[in-house]
């Protein structure tokens, strides 16, 4: 049986017993942490039921497995589509912290009176969650503003509830080829840093500011300021946002606004933070996006955010385009760059499984392709064949699918297929136009001159190894495919950094040259 530090029984067996409770006795039993024998019941459970009785024991237990389920519902590569629904329904909703305990914690961190810092201040909540709550309050400057205060004593709960899960994962990677495959010991300590960021109202406090700079030209999206002298790790003030939910769509066609052209900016707002920024808005749900008066849109709540980076974006743009045209070739060679494929992926198969799955939307219009859905089903194919999602993605595709649950209601007639199409064009562009070309193909040079220069080192270590008569070979014929293919990558890569630093080399020269004769013709700033 699973064996846990001694300062963590209480809370690991007060776990175990609300998995007991609600009926999920067999399965604890099937992954080993427990020793009694249920004898077979669950087997015929529906996986509906499953995810019920799962949804309820995570809610029971608290803030760090509701969080831990909320971010599990988003794995549809991971986890069966109805346990999936279900998580979905996880409720982030507590009873609230009495008034004097908020004062308590606020008068700590900023080191005085409530009333040096506000002028008004709400003793009601304006919502809760199992984090924090929100209270209005107004500074003595007179501007209204949304105080976040961190919940009392909850960091110790979380540490203690996350060292738990750690643990377990590591026992279970231990015993379960499923654990070790999925790399579930990776994704709880994924899991743990990005629950320590939601802990830590300054990290919110940086993502709502650096996702405010991406729209400083663009007045009809807005992002709250955030007031840092009055904010800490566990108290962050904010400006008041005052709109319509962007699902309250009785307001919105009461108030005379344009859903079309909400949105169309919902959606090219999202795409620019994905796209062209790498850093967006992780969790892009209704409750999340309020509508000012001219149809401008604002995003709030930024605890949960994704990144892409420029390799990420690199392949995404490409992928999109080829599940658009339906290219399996295309999406497994993306993969493959992305290093998602393992030595063991069986490509055969999984290109079959990729064939199916493009003939389902054969024929289907492109204004009633859906991403989202597309993005479940490859993540679907992709877990049938052991084949790991990077977190990135999966926050990506959760993002995705949520934008269009509410993209369909407010205008059915856009569809986010279509609109990534211009972004992707455009950063395929970025990747492919001479000058990142160049600075690429020197990245790529010297990182592999860093092989060439210790490859002498290394064969004349090899060499005196044989020498002495202590080189031992213990490789199998699998393995030695494996090394031989690892080689021939290394040095195709080499070949190819080699031909194109080259190529770079002579278009720098003639683009050069172009400009010292006069030539006058430019593309892209650059003399043809």
């Amino acid at each position: 049986m699973f064996k846990i530090r001694i300062r963590h029984t209480k809370r690991y067996k007060e776990i175990i017993n609300t998995f007991l409770r609600n009926g999920l006795s067999h399965f604890l039993f099937r992954l080993g942490l427990t020793n009694r024998d249920p004898k077979h019941e669950g087997d015929g459970m529906k996986l509906q039921d499953i995810g019920v009785k799962l949804r309820e024991s995570l809610q029971e237990l608290g803030p760090t497995f509701i969080k831990l389920g909320q971010i599990a519902s988003s794995r549809r590569d991971l986890v069966p589509p109805k346990i999936a629904l279900e998580l979905e329904k996880l409720q982030d909703h507590v009873a609230s912290v009495p008034f004097e305990q908020i004062r308590k914690i606020i008068e700590s961190e900023l080191e005085g009176p409530l009333e040096d810092f506000f002028g008004h201040f709400s003793e009601q909540p304006l919502a809760t969650a199992s984090i924090g709550q929100v209270h209005v309050a107004k500074l003595h400057s007179g501007e209204e503003v949304a105080v976040k205060v961190q919940r009392p004593d909850i960091r110790p709960t979380m540490e203690t509830d996350l060292a738990i899960l750690d643990d377990l994962a590591s026992f279970l990677e231990s015993k379960a080829d499923w654990a070790k495959t999925y790399r579930l010991h990776d994704m709880i300590v994924e899991f743990s840093r990005s629950l320590n960021s939601e802990l830590d109202y300054h990290v919110e406090g940086r993502n709502c500011e650096r996702i405010g700079q991406q729209f400083e030209e663009q007045r009809e999206i807005v992002v709250p300021k955030v007031y840092w002298d009055f904010s800490t790790d566990k108290v962050l003030t904010m400006e008041r946002i005052q709109g319509i939910k962007a699902n309250d769509f009785e307001k919105l066609d009461k108030g005379g606004y344009d859903r079309k052209l909400i949105a169309r900016r919902i959606v090219d707002s999202m795409l620019h933070q994905i796209l062209d920024e790498g850093f967006f808005h992780g969790d892009p749900h209704p409750g999340n996006i309020f509508i000012l008066p001219g149809n401008i849109v604002s995003f709030l709540d930024f605890g949960m955010v994704g990144r892409l980076d420029n390799k990420m974006r690199y392949h995404f743009a490409p992928l999109i385009l080829h599940m658009r045209n339906q290219n399996t070739e295309g999406i497994i060679d993306i993969l493959a760059e992305m290093g998602i494929l393992s030595d063991d992926t069986d490509i055969y198969a999984f290109s079959r499984d990729m064939n199916e799955l493009q003939s389902k939307y054969y024929d289907v219009p492109l204004d009633e392709l859906s991403l989202g859905t597309v993005f479940i089903e490859l993540f679907q194919a992709a877990q049938q064949h052991h084949i790991f999602i990077p977190t990135e993605i999966a926050v990506l595709g959760k993002s995705i699918l949520i934008l269009e649950g509410l993209i369909s209601k407010l205008d059915p007639e856009l569809n986010i297929m279509e609109a990534v199409e211009p972004f992707g064009k455009k950063l395929m562009w970025k990747r492919y136009n001479p000058k990142s070309v160049i600075e690429n193909s020197w990245i790529e040079f010297i990182e592999n001159f860093g092989i060439i220069s210790h490859f002498p080192k290394d064969l004349k270590a090899v060499a005196t190894t044989i020498r002495k008569g202590k080189l031992q070979l213990n490789l199998n014929v699998h393995q030695l495919q494996k090394y031989l293919h690892m080689l021939d990558r290394i040095s195709n890569r080499l070949s190819f950094s080699i031909a194109l630093l080259s190529f770079s080399i002579l278009l720098a020269g003639m683009i050069i040259g172009s400009a010292i004769i006069g030539q006058t013709n430019v593309l892209s700033h650059f003399p043809i």
